[in-house]
Protein backbone atom coordinates (compact mmCIF):
# COMPACT_ATOMS: atom_id res chain seq x y z
CA UNK A 1 0.00 0.00 0.00
CA UNK A 2 1.49 3.37 -1.07
CA UNK A 3 1.56 6.73 0.65
CA UNK A 4 -1.25 8.07 -1.54
CA UNK A 5 -3.44 5.10 -0.63
CA UNK A 6 -2.83 5.79 3.06
CA UNK A 7 -3.74 9.47 2.59
CA UNK A 8 -6.93 8.50 0.74
CA UNK A 9 -7.96 6.08 3.48
CA UNK A 10 -7.17 8.66 6.17
CA UNK A 11 -9.25 11.30 4.38
CA UNK A 12 -12.15 8.88 3.96
CA UNK A 13 -11.95 7.86 7.61
CA UNK A 14 -11.86 11.49 8.74
CA UNK A 15 -14.78 12.37 6.50
CA UNK A 16 -16.83 9.44 7.79
CA UNK A 17 -16.02 10.42 11.37
CA UNK A 18 -17.14 14.00 10.76
CA UNK A 19 -20.44 12.78 9.27
CA UNK A 20 -20.96 10.39 12.20
CA UNK A 21 -20.30 13.09 14.81
CA UNK A 22 -22.53 15.59 13.00
CA UNK A 23 -25.40 13.09 12.89
CA UNK A 24 -24.99 12.27 16.56
CA UNK A 25 -25.17 15.99 17.36
CA UNK A 26 -28.40 16.65 15.51
CA UNK A 27 -30.19 13.30 15.95
CA UNK A 28 -31.64 13.99 19.44
CA UNK A 29 -33.31 17.13 18.07
CA UNK A 30 -34.58 15.55 14.84
CA UNK A 31 -35.65 12.01 15.77
CA UNK A 32 -38.32 11.79 18.47
CA UNK A 33 -39.28 8.42 20.01
CA UNK A 34 -41.18 7.01 23.00
CA UNK A 35 -37.90 7.13 24.91
CA UNK A 36 -38.28 10.92 25.11
CA UNK A 37 -41.25 10.34 27.43
CA UNK A 38 -39.20 8.38 29.99
CA UNK A 39 -37.62 10.22 32.88
CA UNK A 40 -34.03 10.04 34.02
CA UNK A 41 -31.22 12.09 35.56
CA UNK A 42 -30.14 15.29 33.78
CA UNK A 43 -27.08 14.94 31.57
CA UNK A 44 -23.77 15.83 33.21
CA UNK A 45 -22.24 16.95 29.91
CA UNK A 46 -23.22 17.08 26.26
CA UNK A 47 -20.12 15.20 25.15
CA UNK A 48 -20.14 12.28 27.63
CA UNK A 49 -23.60 12.43 29.20
CA UNK A 50 -23.89 10.47 32.47
CA UNK A 51 -21.47 7.71 31.45
CA UNK A 52 -18.36 8.71 33.46
CA UNK A 53 -20.50 8.95 36.60
CA UNK A 54 -22.42 5.71 35.92
CA UNK A 55 -19.19 3.80 35.28
CA UNK A 56 -17.16 5.60 37.94
CA UNK A 57 -15.42 3.93 40.83
CA UNK A 58 -17.67 5.63 43.41
CA UNK A 59 -20.97 5.22 41.57
CA UNK A 60 -22.89 3.01 44.00
CA UNK A 61 -24.68 5.57 46.16
CA UNK A 62 -25.70 7.50 43.05
CA UNK A 63 -26.98 4.35 41.35
CA UNK A 64 -29.02 3.45 44.41
CA UNK A 65 -30.43 6.97 44.49
CA UNK A 66 -31.42 6.68 40.81
CA UNK A 67 -33.22 3.38 41.49
CA UNK A 68 -35.23 4.97 44.29
CA UNK A 69 -36.02 8.12 42.33
CA UNK A 70 -36.84 6.75 38.87
CA UNK A 71 -37.83 3.16 39.58
CA UNK A 72 -37.62 0.15 37.28
CA UNK A 73 -37.10 2.10 34.03
CA UNK A 74 -35.18 5.27 33.29
CA UNK A 75 -33.17 7.03 30.60
CA UNK A 76 -29.43 7.59 30.95
CA UNK A 77 -27.50 9.96 28.67
CA UNK A 78 -24.53 8.62 26.74
CA UNK A 79 -21.98 10.17 24.35
CA UNK A 80 -23.47 13.18 22.52
CA UNK A 81 -26.51 12.83 24.81
CA UNK A 82 -27.75 9.66 23.10
CA UNK A 83 -30.34 7.83 25.19
CA UNK A 84 -29.63 4.56 26.99
CA UNK A 85 -32.66 2.67 28.34
CA UNK A 86 -31.88 1.37 31.84
CA UNK A 87 -34.16 -1.24 33.41
CA UNK A 88 -34.39 -3.81 36.16
CA UNK A 89 -38.06 -4.63 35.52
CA UNK A 90 -38.34 -8.48 35.66
CA UNK A 91 -40.67 -8.76 32.65
CA UNK A 92 -38.46 -6.48 30.59
CA UNK A 93 -35.38 -8.50 31.58
CA UNK A 94 -37.20 -11.70 30.62
CA UNK A 95 -37.81 -10.28 27.15
CA UNK A 96 -34.20 -9.11 26.83
CA UNK A 97 -32.52 -12.33 27.96
CA UNK A 98 -35.05 -15.07 27.15
CA UNK A 99 -38.13 -14.38 25.05
CA UNK A 100 -36.67 -11.97 22.50
CA UNK A 101 -32.96 -12.41 23.08
CA UNK A 102 -32.26 -12.47 19.32
CA UNK A 103 -33.55 -8.88 19.09
CA UNK A 104 -31.42 -7.68 22.01
CA UNK A 105 -27.88 -8.36 20.82
CA UNK A 106 -24.84 -8.15 23.06
CA UNK A 107 -22.36 -5.50 21.87
CA UNK A 108 -19.17 -7.53 21.52
CA UNK A 109 -16.93 -5.22 19.44
CA UNK A 110 -14.61 -4.37 22.35
CA UNK A 111 -14.21 -7.90 23.68
CA UNK A 112 -13.77 -9.41 20.22
CA UNK A 113 -11.08 -6.88 19.40
CA UNK A 114 -9.28 -7.33 22.76
CA UNK A 115 -9.72 -11.09 23.31
CA UNK A 116 -10.41 -12.56 19.89
CA UNK A 117 -13.37 -14.72 18.82
CA UNK A 118 -13.86 -16.58 22.09
CA UNK A 119 -17.15 -17.08 23.92
CA UNK A 120 -17.36 -13.41 24.99
CA UNK A 121 -16.44 -12.12 21.54
CA UNK A 122 -18.96 -13.97 19.37
CA UNK A 123 -22.69 -13.86 18.70
CA UNK A 124 -25.24 -15.87 16.74
CA UNK A 125 -24.39 -19.28 15.34
CA UNK A 126 -20.67 -18.98 16.12
CA UNK A 127 -21.47 -18.37 19.80
CA UNK A 128 -23.98 -21.25 19.90
CA UNK A 129 -21.44 -23.64 18.39
CA UNK A 130 -18.79 -22.67 20.93
CA UNK A 131 -21.20 -22.97 23.84
CA UNK A 132 -22.32 -26.41 22.67
CA UNK A 133 -18.68 -27.52 22.69
CA UNK A 134 -17.96 -25.99 26.11
CA UNK A 135 -21.10 -27.01 28.03
CA UNK A 136 -19.95 -30.56 28.93
CA UNK A 137 -16.70 -29.37 30.55
CA UNK A 138 -18.63 -27.15 32.96
CA UNK A 139 -20.95 -29.97 34.01
CA UNK A 140 -21.40 -31.14 37.60
CA UNK A 141 -19.69 -34.44 36.72
CA UNK A 142 -16.53 -32.69 35.59
CA UNK A 143 -16.54 -30.28 38.53
CA UNK A 144 -16.79 -33.23 40.91
CA UNK A 145 -13.54 -34.57 39.42
CA UNK A 146 -11.85 -31.17 39.72
CA UNK A 147 -12.65 -30.61 43.43
CA UNK A 148 -9.39 -32.22 44.71
CA UNK A 149 -7.41 -29.77 42.56
CA UNK A 150 -9.35 -26.83 44.04
CA UNK A 151 -8.56 -28.23 47.50
CA UNK A 152 -4.81 -28.39 46.82
CA UNK A 153 -4.60 -24.80 45.53
CA UNK A 154 -6.72 -23.37 48.35
CA UNK A 155 -4.58 -25.12 50.94
CA UNK A 156 -1.44 -23.76 49.32
CA UNK A 157 -2.91 -20.27 49.65
CA UNK A 158 -3.86 -20.91 53.26
CA UNK A 159 -0.34 -22.09 54.08
CA UNK A 160 1.22 -19.10 52.30
CA UNK A 161 -0.96 -16.63 54.22
CA UNK A 162 -0.33 -18.43 57.52
CA UNK A 163 3.44 -18.31 57.03
CA UNK A 164 3.34 -14.57 56.33
CA UNK A 165 1.21 -13.93 59.42
CA UNK A 166 3.60 -15.92 61.62
CA UNK A 167 6.67 -14.23 60.15
CA UNK A 168 5.12 -10.81 60.63
CA UNK A 169 4.08 -11.61 64.19
CA UNK A 170 7.68 -12.46 65.06
CA UNK A 171 8.92 -9.14 63.71
CA UNK A 172 6.42 -6.90 65.46
CA UNK A 173 3.71 -7.14 68.10
CA UNK A 174 1.10 -5.00 66.34
CA UNK A 175 -0.13 -7.67 63.96
CA UNK A 176 0.19 -8.12 60.21
CA UNK A 177 -1.64 -6.38 57.41
CA UNK A 178 -2.42 -8.47 54.32
CA UNK A 179 -4.15 -7.41 51.10
CA UNK A 180 -6.78 -10.15 50.95
CA UNK A 181 -8.22 -8.93 47.64
CA UNK A 182 -4.80 -9.46 46.09
CA UNK A 183 -4.58 -12.94 47.66
CA UNK A 184 -8.03 -13.84 46.41
CA UNK A 185 -7.02 -12.70 42.94
CA UNK A 186 -3.88 -14.85 43.04
CA UNK A 187 -5.87 -17.85 44.25
CA UNK A 188 -8.65 -17.63 41.68
CA UNK A 189 -6.12 -17.07 38.89
CA UNK A 190 -4.27 -20.22 39.90
CA UNK A 191 -7.51 -22.24 40.19
CA UNK A 192 -8.60 -21.09 36.75
CA UNK A 193 -5.12 -21.66 35.39
CA UNK A 194 -4.75 -25.22 36.61
CA UNK A 195 -8.38 -26.38 36.39
CA UNK A 196 -9.20 -24.41 33.25
CA UNK A 197 -5.98 -24.48 31.25
CA UNK A 198 -3.69 -27.03 32.90
CA UNK A 199 -1.23 -24.18 33.43
CA UNK A 200 0.30 -22.62 36.55
CA UNK A 201 0.59 -18.84 36.80
CA UNK A 202 1.52 -18.43 40.46
CA UNK A 203 3.36 -20.75 42.89
CA UNK A 204 1.56 -18.91 45.75
CA UNK A 205 4.27 -19.92 48.24
CA UNK A 206 6.45 -17.06 46.97
CA UNK A 207 5.85 -13.74 45.23
CA UNK A 208 6.75 -14.23 41.58
CA UNK A 209 5.62 -11.45 39.22
CA UNK A 210 3.90 -12.62 36.04
CA UNK A 211 3.18 -10.33 33.08
CA UNK A 212 0.02 -12.23 32.12
CA UNK A 213 -1.35 -12.17 35.69
CA UNK A 214 -0.76 -8.42 35.90
CA UNK A 215 -2.49 -7.89 32.55
CA UNK A 216 -5.50 -9.94 33.70
CA UNK A 217 -5.80 -7.91 36.91
CA UNK A 218 -5.59 -4.64 34.97
CA UNK A 219 -8.02 -5.64 32.19
CA UNK A 220 -11.40 -4.63 33.61
CA UNK A 221 -10.22 -1.53 35.54
CA UNK A 222 -8.59 -0.33 32.33
CA UNK A 223 -11.78 -1.15 30.37
CA UNK A 224 -13.72 1.14 32.72
CA UNK A 225 -11.18 3.94 32.29
CA UNK A 226 -11.42 3.55 28.50
CA UNK A 227 -15.23 3.55 28.40
CA UNK A 228 -15.58 6.50 25.99
CA UNK A 229 -13.07 5.19 23.40
CA UNK A 230 -14.82 1.80 23.61
CA UNK A 231 -18.15 3.38 22.74
CA UNK A 232 -16.61 4.49 19.44
CA UNK A 233 -15.15 1.05 18.64
CA UNK A 234 -18.13 -0.33 16.64
CA UNK A 235 -17.67 2.57 14.23
CA UNK A 236 -13.85 2.62 14.28
CA UNK A 237 -13.52 -1.09 13.44
CA UNK A 238 -15.21 -0.47 10.08
CA UNK A 239 -12.56 2.00 8.92
CA UNK A 240 -9.71 0.68 6.77
CA UNK A 241 -7.78 -2.56 7.13
CA UNK A 242 -6.64 -4.11 10.45
CA UNK A 243 -3.07 -3.02 9.67
CA UNK A 244 -4.20 0.55 9.08
CA UNK A 245 -6.26 0.61 12.27
CA UNK A 246 -3.30 -0.72 14.25
CA UNK A 247 -1.08 2.07 12.95
CA UNK A 248 -3.68 4.64 13.89
CA UNK A 249 -4.06 3.03 17.34
CA UNK A 250 -0.29 3.21 17.93
CA UNK A 251 -0.41 6.97 17.29
CA UNK A 252 -3.23 7.78 19.75
CA UNK A 253 -1.58 9.78 22.59
CA UNK A 254 -3.91 8.51 25.32
CA UNK A 255 -2.29 6.55 28.15
CA UNK A 256 -5.38 4.43 28.89
CA UNK A 257 -5.75 3.46 25.21
CA UNK A 258 -2.10 2.42 24.94
CA UNK A 259 -2.27 0.42 28.17
CA UNK A 260 -5.39 -1.37 26.92
CA UNK A 261 -3.56 -2.21 23.68
CA UNK A 262 -0.56 -3.59 25.63
CA UNK A 263 -2.83 -5.70 27.84
CA UNK A 264 -4.53 -7.18 24.77
CA UNK A 265 -1.15 -8.00 23.20
CA UNK A 266 0.09 -9.70 26.39
CA UNK A 267 -3.08 -11.78 26.77
CA UNK A 268 -3.00 -12.87 23.13
CA UNK A 269 0.68 -13.85 23.20
CA UNK A 270 0.28 -16.03 26.31
CA UNK A 271 -2.98 -17.51 25.00
CA UNK A 272 -1.21 -18.62 21.82
CA UNK A 273 1.63 -20.11 23.90
CA UNK A 274 -0.73 -22.07 26.18
CA UNK A 275 -2.83 -23.29 23.24
CA UNK A 276 0.19 -24.50 21.29
CA UNK A 277 1.61 -26.31 24.34
CA UNK A 278 -1.70 -28.09 25.01
CA UNK A 279 -2.21 -28.99 21.37
CA UNK A 280 1.34 -30.35 21.03
CA UNK A 281 0.95 -32.47 24.21
CA UNK A 282 -2.31 -33.98 22.92
CA UNK A 283 -0.70 -34.80 19.59
CA UNK A 284 2.21 -36.54 21.37
CA UNK A 285 -0.22 -38.81 23.20
CA UNK A 286 -1.48 -39.80 26.66
CA UNK A 287 1.95 -40.24 28.25
CA UNK A 288 2.88 -36.61 27.51
CA UNK A 289 -0.42 -35.37 28.93
CA UNK A 290 0.19 -37.19 32.24
CA UNK A 291 3.24 -35.00 32.86
CA UNK A 292 1.27 -31.78 32.49
CA UNK A 293 -0.53 -29.88 35.26
CA UNK A 294 -3.96 -31.41 35.74
CA UNK A 295 -2.91 -34.52 33.77
CA UNK A 296 -5.22 -33.66 30.91
CA UNK A 297 -8.34 -33.19 33.08
CA UNK A 298 -8.33 -29.40 32.68
CA UNK A 299 -11.03 -27.71 30.64
CA UNK A 300 -8.76 -26.75 27.72
CA UNK A 301 -7.40 -30.29 27.27
CA UNK A 302 -10.90 -31.76 27.31
CA UNK A 303 -12.08 -29.07 24.89
CA UNK A 304 -9.21 -29.78 22.48
CA UNK A 305 -9.90 -33.52 22.56
CA UNK A 306 -13.60 -32.91 21.91
CA UNK A 307 -12.73 -30.60 19.04
CA UNK A 308 -10.48 -33.23 17.46
CA UNK A 309 -13.36 -35.71 17.46
CA UNK A 310 -16.02 -33.23 16.31
CA UNK A 311 -17.44 -33.22 12.81
CA UNK A 312 -16.16 -30.59 10.38
CA UNK A 313 -19.42 -28.71 10.84
CA UNK A 314 -19.05 -28.47 14.64
CA UNK A 315 -15.26 -28.10 14.82
CA UNK A 316 -13.87 -24.83 16.20
CA UNK A 317 -11.01 -23.01 14.49
CA UNK A 318 -7.66 -22.41 16.19
CA UNK A 319 -8.47 -18.70 16.58
CA UNK A 320 -11.68 -19.59 18.42
CA UNK A 321 -9.84 -22.00 20.73
CA UNK A 322 -7.09 -19.47 21.42
CA UNK A 323 -9.79 -16.92 22.23
CA UNK A 324 -11.14 -19.20 24.98
CA UNK A 325 -7.87 -19.05 26.95
CA UNK A 326 -8.00 -15.42 28.10
CA UNK A 327 -11.81 -15.52 28.07
CA UNK A 328 -11.89 -18.29 30.69
CA UNK A 329 -9.48 -16.43 32.96
CA UNK A 330 -11.06 -13.01 32.61
CA UNK A 331 -14.66 -14.22 32.95
CA UNK A 332 -13.98 -15.97 36.25
CA UNK A 333 -11.07 -14.35 38.04
CA UNK A 334 -12.12 -10.84 39.11
CA UNK A 335 -15.73 -11.69 39.88
CA UNK A 336 -14.92 -14.68 42.10
CA UNK A 337 -11.94 -12.97 43.75
CA UNK A 338 -14.02 -9.90 44.59
CA UNK A 339 -16.83 -12.03 46.02
CA UNK A 340 -14.45 -14.02 48.23
CA UNK A 341 -12.73 -10.87 49.48
CA UNK A 342 -16.14 -9.36 50.21
CA UNK A 343 -17.17 -12.44 52.23
CA UNK A 344 -13.99 -12.19 54.31
CA UNK A 345 -14.78 -8.52 54.97
CA UNK A 346 -18.36 -9.40 55.93
CA UNK A 347 -17.11 -12.16 58.25
CA UNK A 348 -15.01 -9.53 60.05
CA UNK A 349 -18.07 -7.28 60.37
CA UNK A 350 -20.40 -10.13 61.38
CA UNK A 351 -18.36 -12.55 63.56
CA UNK A 352 -21.52 -14.43 64.56
CA UNK A 353 -22.03 -15.44 60.90
CA UNK A 354 -18.42 -16.60 60.67
CA UNK A 355 -18.74 -18.69 63.84
CA UNK A 356 -21.97 -20.33 62.65
CA UNK A 357 -20.39 -21.16 59.28
CA UNK A 358 -17.27 -22.55 60.98
CA UNK A 359 -19.39 -24.78 63.24
CA UNK A 360 -21.28 -26.16 60.23
CA UNK A 361 -18.05 -26.87 58.34
CA UNK A 362 -16.33 -28.52 61.33
CA UNK A 363 -19.35 -30.74 61.96
CA UNK A 364 -19.29 -31.88 58.33
CA UNK A 365 -15.53 -32.54 58.44
CA UNK A 366 -15.86 -34.63 61.60
CA UNK A 367 -18.68 -36.65 60.02
CA UNK A 368 -16.62 -37.16 56.86
CA UNK A 369 -13.63 -38.56 58.77
CA UNK A 370 -11.09 -37.72 56.02
CA UNK A 371 -8.79 -35.17 57.62
CA UNK A 372 -10.04 -31.68 56.79
CA UNK A 373 -11.19 -32.63 53.30
CA UNK A 374 -14.82 -32.66 52.13
CA UNK A 375 -15.87 -34.43 48.96
CA UNK A 376 -17.87 -32.58 46.31
CA UNK A 377 -21.34 -33.70 47.40
CA UNK A 378 -20.74 -32.98 51.08
CA UNK A 379 -19.19 -29.61 50.26
CA UNK A 380 -22.18 -28.55 48.20
CA UNK A 381 -24.60 -29.71 50.91
CA UNK A 382 -23.70 -27.15 53.56
CA UNK A 383 -26.85 -25.00 53.78
CA UNK A 384 -25.49 -22.07 55.78
CA UNK A 385 -22.30 -21.80 53.75
CA UNK A 386 -24.42 -21.90 50.61
CA UNK A 387 -26.67 -19.17 52.06
CA UNK A 388 -23.62 -16.98 52.69
CA UNK A 389 -22.45 -17.37 49.10
CA UNK A 390 -25.92 -16.71 47.66
CA UNK A 391 -26.49 -13.64 49.81
CA UNK A 392 -23.12 -12.17 48.87
CA UNK A 393 -23.74 -12.83 45.18
CA UNK A 394 -27.13 -11.14 45.60
CA UNK A 395 -26.03 -7.99 47.40
CA UNK A 396 -22.58 -7.59 45.81
CA UNK A 397 -22.99 -8.88 42.28
CA UNK A 398 -19.67 -9.14 40.44
CA UNK A 399 -21.05 -7.50 37.28
CA UNK A 400 -23.39 -4.62 38.11
CA UNK A 401 -24.91 -4.13 34.66
CA UNK A 402 -24.73 -5.56 31.15
CA UNK A 403 -25.51 -4.05 27.77
CA UNK A 404 -27.68 -5.11 24.86
CA UNK A 405 -28.43 -3.32 21.56
CA UNK A 406 -31.73 -3.67 19.71
CA UNK A 407 -31.17 -4.87 16.13
CA UNK A 408 -34.70 -3.93 15.07
CA UNK A 409 -37.70 -1.98 16.36
CA UNK A 410 -39.43 -3.80 19.20
CA UNK A 411 -41.79 -3.30 22.14
CA UNK A 412 -40.42 -3.98 25.62
CA UNK A 413 -43.08 -5.31 28.05
CA UNK A 414 -43.22 -4.20 31.68
CA UNK A 415 -44.38 -5.94 34.85
CA UNK A 416 -46.41 -2.89 35.80
CA UNK A 417 -47.08 0.36 33.91
CA UNK A 418 -44.82 3.33 34.47
CA UNK A 419 -45.86 6.97 34.21
CA UNK A 420 -44.28 8.95 31.40
CA UNK A 421 -43.07 12.52 31.72
CA UNK A 422 -46.31 13.70 30.09
CA UNK A 423 -48.36 11.89 32.76
CA UNK A 424 -49.57 8.99 30.58
CA UNK A 425 -49.25 5.38 31.71
CA UNK A 426 -46.96 3.14 29.67
CA UNK A 427 -47.62 -0.61 29.95
CA UNK A 428 -44.89 -1.31 27.40
CA UNK A 429 -42.14 0.74 25.75
CA UNK A 430 -41.69 1.03 21.96
CA UNK A 431 -37.90 0.71 21.54
CA UNK A 432 -36.30 1.84 18.25
CA UNK A 433 -33.63 -0.17 16.46
CA UNK A 434 -30.12 0.69 17.66
CA UNK A 435 -31.10 1.53 21.24
CA UNK A 436 -28.60 0.63 23.95
CA UNK A 437 -30.32 -1.33 26.75
CA UNK A 438 -28.67 -1.36 30.18
CA UNK A 439 -29.83 -4.29 32.32
CA UNK A 440 -29.27 -3.11 35.90
CA UNK A 441 -28.39 -6.41 37.62
CA UNK A 442 -27.36 -4.71 40.86
CA UNK A 443 -30.74 -2.98 41.27
CA UNK A 444 -32.68 -6.12 40.33
CA UNK A 445 -30.93 -8.18 43.00
CA UNK A 446 -31.67 -5.50 45.61
CA UNK A 447 -35.22 -4.62 44.52
CA UNK A 448 -37.23 -4.02 47.75
CA UNK A 449 -40.51 -4.67 45.89
CA UNK A 450 -39.38 -8.27 45.47
CA UNK A 451 -36.93 -8.93 48.30
CA UNK A 452 -38.65 -6.91 51.00
CA UNK A 453 -37.72 -3.76 52.95
CA UNK A 454 -34.37 -5.25 54.04
CA UNK A 455 -33.29 -5.92 50.43
CA UNK A 456 -30.14 -3.79 50.87
CA UNK A 457 -29.06 -5.72 53.96
CA UNK A 458 -26.65 -8.67 53.81
CA UNK A 459 -28.59 -11.34 55.72
CA UNK A 460 -27.70 -14.97 54.80
CA UNK A 461 -30.57 -16.32 56.93
CA UNK A 462 -33.10 -15.20 54.31
CA UNK A 463 -32.08 -18.17 52.14
CA UNK A 464 -32.79 -20.62 54.97
CA UNK A 465 -36.21 -19.03 55.49
CA UNK A 466 -37.13 -19.47 51.83
CA UNK A 467 -37.38 -16.78 49.17
CA UNK A 468 -40.52 -14.58 49.19
CA UNK A 469 -43.43 -15.53 46.95
CA UNK A 470 -42.97 -12.18 45.20
CA UNK A 471 -39.62 -13.44 43.91
CA UNK A 472 -41.08 -16.64 42.52
CA UNK A 473 -43.98 -14.77 40.91
CA UNK A 474 -41.63 -12.24 39.29
CA UNK A 475 -40.01 -14.93 37.11
CA UNK A 476 -36.60 -13.26 37.18
CA UNK A 477 -34.73 -14.74 34.19
CA UNK A 478 -31.42 -15.35 35.99
CA UNK A 479 -29.77 -18.73 35.58
CA UNK A 480 -28.95 -18.93 39.31
CA UNK A 481 -31.26 -18.78 42.32
CA UNK A 482 -33.67 -16.00 41.21
CA UNK A 483 -30.67 -13.68 40.80
CA UNK A 484 -29.33 -11.78 37.81
CA UNK A 485 -25.73 -12.14 39.02
CA UNK A 486 -24.86 -14.64 36.28
CA UNK A 487 -27.44 -13.22 33.81
CA UNK A 488 -29.73 -15.66 31.97
CA UNK A 489 -30.63 -17.10 28.59
CA UNK A 490 -28.17 -18.40 26.02
CA UNK A 491 -25.48 -15.92 27.10
CA UNK A 492 -25.68 -16.69 30.82
CA UNK A 493 -22.34 -17.23 32.54
CA UNK A 494 -21.31 -20.75 31.53
CA UNK A 495 -19.00 -21.07 34.56
CA UNK A 496 -21.37 -20.16 37.38
CA UNK A 497 -21.21 -23.68 38.88
CA UNK A 498 -17.42 -23.54 38.68
CA UNK A 499 -17.50 -20.29 40.69
CA UNK A 500 -19.84 -21.86 43.28
CA UNK A 501 -17.52 -24.81 43.88
CA UNK A 502 -14.43 -22.61 44.01
CA UNK A 503 -15.97 -20.26 46.57
CA UNK A 504 -17.32 -23.09 48.74
CA UNK A 505 -13.99 -24.94 48.70
CA UNK A 506 -12.06 -21.83 49.68
CA UNK A 507 -14.38 -20.95 52.58
CA UNK A 508 -14.59 -24.54 53.83
CA UNK A 509 -10.80 -24.98 53.74
CA UNK A 510 -9.82 -21.67 55.25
Amino acid sequence: MGILDNITISQAALGALVVYVAWQLIRPFVVKTALDNIDGPPSDSFLFGNIPRWMGRHCWEWREELSRQYGRVMILRSVFNNKWLVTYDPKALHAVFIKEQDIYEEPIASLRLLLGPGLLGTIGEQHRKQRKMLNPVFSTKHLRDMTPLFYEIVHKTRDAITSRVRAGAQEKDSGVELDMLSWMGRTTLEVLGQAGLGYSFDPLVEDVPDEFATAVKDFFPQMVRSVVPRLLLPFATKIGSPQFRRRVLDMIPAEQVQRMKDISDILHARSVLIFNEKKAALERGDESIKHQIGEGRDIMSILLRANMMASDEDKLGDDELIGQVSTMILAGMDTTANTLARILQLFAQHPEVQERARAEIMQAIEAEGDGDKLDFDRLMDLPYLDAICRETLRTYTGVASVFRDTIKDTVMPLSEPIRGKDGTLMAAIPVPKGTRIVADLYACNRNPELWGPDADQWRPERWLEGVPKSIEDARIPGVYSHLMTFVGGSRACIGFKFAQVEMSEFLASS
